[in-house]
């Protein structure tokens, strides 16, 4: 089946179903505490698992990976922080964001001055409680509201935190569906962040559901997802692939996926990669606001992609991107943030994406000397004369007098300011006609 016809796509979305189907895996999802090991990890891969057939990697700790180490695993059962009166004053199981990640095991009693060298809170947001973690180096911590900061008695605490570090796994999950190329497009988006839905519970959604929905196609390139923990997930899963990674031809980190802000689009190292391209004319032709920006070695899992040993074409597609926004990295970073429709707007930008990259060929004119009658072939209008010619009869002559062997399908459309379906459906009259040939390289 050919997911290149604008009609088949447009038919076969249902944006309130689609996106109601994200915002309840995120639902599900929400609850688990997840960090860059443990079984909070592998809960939330079976879970998408049950939309996608991904296969779970284990890779132990203490294997090597570039200038990496895989840590130990890290798991929590409880931890709390209980007043004289044995009252919880910050209490783990109301939320996981309350305890630092990869926290130390703790089981101590102190006074309030020392207790406070490891509470966190933010005095901008007293209603929010900050998210922290101290993966690679040994330290614990609590995060809470800054007002119950303030709340808080001078007087002796107990602390607990009831948590395992030791050797285990780091957990990742990788779904690859082959094409009739062995070129891959690889999408990457990070399981590692708890109770956080847009930062990054919309970027599994979306990209699980874009792996569902290509399972049904045939298509020209070989698609691979990857859902892992950021920055050591991404390291180490080229430390293992860095043999095939001549293979990938586009790549997107997809984060930050389900906010009200206008989708932006963060452009690979080499800044002209075709996937680059395609997101910038489908965010240009969606007739919605959107944001394009450089690369810079700072963000999401696209620096490790990027890096110039490997420099490969990786983009990254949010909304509103990291740390520009007051609920980043917050307990406002809830359910309530993230909505279905934003949720949808993401993934079709994605998959019309796609679509580009599938059709996105480069022809030759089979009659390039002077334009060849149109008319006798049906694929122009009877009357002449006309004030304006329609979009399709002008993609025509735009793909005759660009298709010499170099300018791409895309290429044609950015310098015509035409969509590229519009493009695409002349091309292929073109070719039904015999007027149009795949370029050989």
């Amino acid at each position: 089946m050919d997911i290149s016809n604008k009609v088949f796509i447009e038919s076969a979305f249902q944006p309130e179903i689609f996106g109601d189907e994200m915002y309840d895996l995120i639902c599900r999802l929400y609850p688990i505490c997840r960090s860059i090991t443990g079984d909070g990890v592998r809960e939330t891969l079976s879970i998408i698992h049950e939309m996608v057939p991904i296969e779970i990697h284990e890779i132990k700790t203490g294997t090597r990976v570039f200038d990496w180490t895989v840590p130990k695993e890290w798991n929590i059962q409880d931890a709390y922080i209980k007043d004289g009166s044995g009252r919880r004053v910050v209490d783990f199981k109301e939320s996981n964001l309350h305890v630092v990640s990869y926290s130390t095991p703790v089981k101590e009693k102190m006074p309030l001055a020392e207790l406070k060298k490891h509470l966190h809170t933010i005095p901008d947001m007293p209603e929010c409680i900050p998210y922290r973690t101290s993966y690679y180096q040994s330290d614990w911590g609590f995060c809470l509201k800054h007002k119950d900061l303030l709340a808080l008695n001078d007087e002796e605490y107990e602390v607990s935190i009831d948590a395992d570090l030791k050797d285990g796994y780091m957990t990742y999950g990788e779904f690859f569906k082959q094409g009739e190329l062995a070129d891959e497009v690889v999408f990457f988006s990070h399981c590692c962040h708890p109770s956080m839905c847009n930062d990054n519970l919309s970027g599994l959604a979306v990209i699980a559901l874009v792996a569902r929905f290509l399972q049904s196609f045939s298509l020209r390139y070989s698609y691979r997802f990857l859902f892992a923990p950021a920055t050591i997930g991404s390291i180490t899963w080229l430390a293992q692939n860095e043999n095939n990674v001549h293979h990938i031809k586009h790549g997107l980190v997809a984060s930050n996926l389900g906010d009200a802000g206008c989708s932006t689009y963060k452009k690979s190292r080499r800044g002209d990669a075709e996937i680059d391209k395609a997101f910038q004319h489908i965010l240009k032709n969606s007739g919605k606001p959107f944001d394009i920006q450089a690369f810079q070695p700072y963000g999401y899992d696209e620096r490790q992609f990027c890096s110039p040993g490997f420099n490969l074409p990786f983009g990254r597609l949010t909304r509103s991107p990291n740390g520009s926004y007051p609920e980043y990295h917050t307990s406002a970073d809830n359910l309530d943030f993230v909505k279905p429709e934003h949720l949808f707007d993401s993934f079709y930008k994605i998959v019309s994406v796609i679509n580009i990259l599938e059709n996105n060929k480069t022809y030759q004119n089979q009659s390039p000397k002077c334009e060849p009658q149109l008319g006798k072939r049906g694929l122009y209008r009877q009357k002449g004369g006309l004030q304006n010619a329609g979009h399709f009869e002008l993609a025509l002559l735009w793909i005759l007098n660009l298709s010499d062997g170099q300018n791409s399908l895309l290429d044609i459309a950015e310098r015509s300011k035409l969509d590229f379906n519009v493009i695409f459906s002349g091309a292929q009259a073109l070719l039904d006609c015999g007027l149009l040939a795949e370029a050989t390289s």
